[in-house]
């Protein structure tokens, strides 16, 4: 009997399965490249010193919420272009690709002039004074690299779109290959160059960012397997309707992803209030919990794609299907990311820096990381079947009541009120996801039956 119902459970998920692994390995891929570059800038420049990995940490939780706003922006192309994809219409793909390039590069400068006022606030952030001289020119080099981020986020996502995860993968990977190397010789000073610490992983990185642009527009204008987009790119127009669909789609997607990113970015200028051994220790913790998070990222990724492609063409069975093979690859990563991270939590420390103290916090905090690995894969399952299926306001806020009412309070209380310290602040995150997830998955399901209910006729794909 068991075996017949597995069986069954096999074979009506199997090619779901298989399609996700498919399309989701490369943007895996591509996403652990950028987490090892974060990892190895986070290394790099914690053997130089405690004191530039602290500057690095502030202005990187600073950038996380603008990068990582912009990432969701672009987001709503993907879900746009997947659904025309569905529909099989090209010349509206290239369409979107144009307008979407324009919204994002829009998005850009309006992220560069709202971290240019954060800039000039920075001594009012209640930071160690001593990081100061170096938290600044960090800062300019970050700022300057955002107009690059988010014109090679229209590409990555359009290519993600049309089911080509495999260029942003090579073209990622070639970029971080260089972002490595330039960081080990700006920040120890090789090859004649000056040791530059964290202002050197700076540069290295505005040049990667600028070459992973560059590199995506030269091969769409170029490469064959784009030319039958090109054709809608060079002859349609800029239009009203698109740019208001990408701008409603993509703000929600970049409010949400932002709120997210927000409540790691509050909690560490919290975590900065109490002095540069905790802030060091949270972004040793960051760098490998983001990690996890890009791994499932990569498949939840691939579920959005493969959602807005079923949803274009009125398939909710299939769309199901995927959001829960979706979910059962997410969890299966989650559980093997907790098995790994509690085997080495006494040796993660070790990887950043020599301070013993720092070494000491991080091993203590691998617990409170572990915890929230369930809440962190049901939030991203659901929030990405949501965005494939359009349903972003309802998610933006969600992720609003999940992050700022209830998961940063709880930081605050825990750390602060209740003397905590950093690890009081670290227990919002476990709460914070799990509830969040818990209510997308309630709002996706209440969505299906809805859209099932206005359209009765819709027949499942055999």
């Amino acid at each position: 009997m068991l075996d017949t119902m597995g069986m069954r459970f096999w074979n009506r998920y199997k090619e779901h399965y298989k399609a996700l692994i498919q399309l989701g390995v490369p943007i895996v891929i591509g996403q652990i490249g950028i987490v090892v570059v974060g990892l190895a800038d986070n290394i790099m420049v914690g053997q130089f010193d405690t004191l530039h990995l602290a500057a690095a940490s502030f202005v990187n939780s600073a950038f996380n919420i603008p990068i990582l706003f912009g990432l969701g922006f672009s987001f709503g192309l993907t879900s746009l272009v997947g659904q025309a994809f569905g529909r099989k219409d090209k010349f509206h793909i290239g369409q979107l690709l144009r307008n979407g390039l324009l919204a994002n590069f829009c998005m850009g400068v309006v992220l560069t002039l709202v971290m240019t006022g954060v800039w000039f606030n920075i001594d009012k952030m209640g930071q160690p004074e001593e990081l100061l001289p170096l938290i600044r020119p960090y800062f300019l080099l970050q700022l300057a690299s955002l107009i690059f981020v988010m014109l090679f986020n229209a590409f990555k996502q359009f290519a993600d779109g049309i089911t080509d995860t495999k260029t942003p993968m090579y073209v990622m990977l070639s970029a971080n290959l260089l972002n490595i190397i330039g960081n080990y010789i700006l920040i120890f000073g090789k090859f004649g160059c000056p040791a530059l610490g964290v202002v050197g992983a700076g540069i290295s990185t505005l040049i990667a960012r600028i070459v992973m642009f560059v590199a995506f527009a030269l091969l769409f204008c170029h490469h064959s397997s784009y030319r039958k987009y090109l054709v809608g790119y060079k002859r349609s127009r800029y239009n009203r309707p698109d740019i208001l669909s990408l701008n409603k789609m993509g703000w929600m997607i970049g409010l949400q992803m932002g709120l997210e990113t927000a409540l790691f970015s509050v909690s560490g200028i919290m975590i900065g209030w109490l002095g540069s051994i905790a802030l060091a220790a949270h972004q040793v913790m960051v760098a490998i919990s983001t990690l996890g998070f890009m791994i499932y990222y990569g498949v939840g990724a691939a579920v959005s794609v493969r959602v807005s492609n079923y949803f274009g063409r009125g398939d909710l069975l299939y769309v199901r299907r995927t959001t829960l093979a979706g979910f059962h690859l997410i969890l299966c990563l989650a559980l093997l990311a907790a098995i790994g991270f509690l085997f080495s939590q006494d040796i993660i420390g070790y990887l950043f820096t020599s301070s013993t103290e720092v070494i000491r916090i991080v091993s203590t905090l691998v617990i409170i990381l572990v915890a929230y690995q369930f809440g962190d894969a049901l939030q991203i399952t659901y929030a990405n079947s949501l965005r494939g299926i359009g349903d972003v306001v309802p998610m933006a806020v969600i992720s609003f009541i999940g992050y700022f009412i209830i998961a940063i309070p709880v930081c605050y209380i825990c750390g602060f009120v209740l003397d905590g310290g950093i690890r009081g602040i670290w227990l919002g995150y476990p709460v914070g996801l799990t509830l969040t997830g818990a209510m997308m998955c309630v709002r996706y399901y209440r969505k299906l039956r809805i859209v099932k209910a206005q359209q009765p006729s819709v027949r499942p794909t055999a």
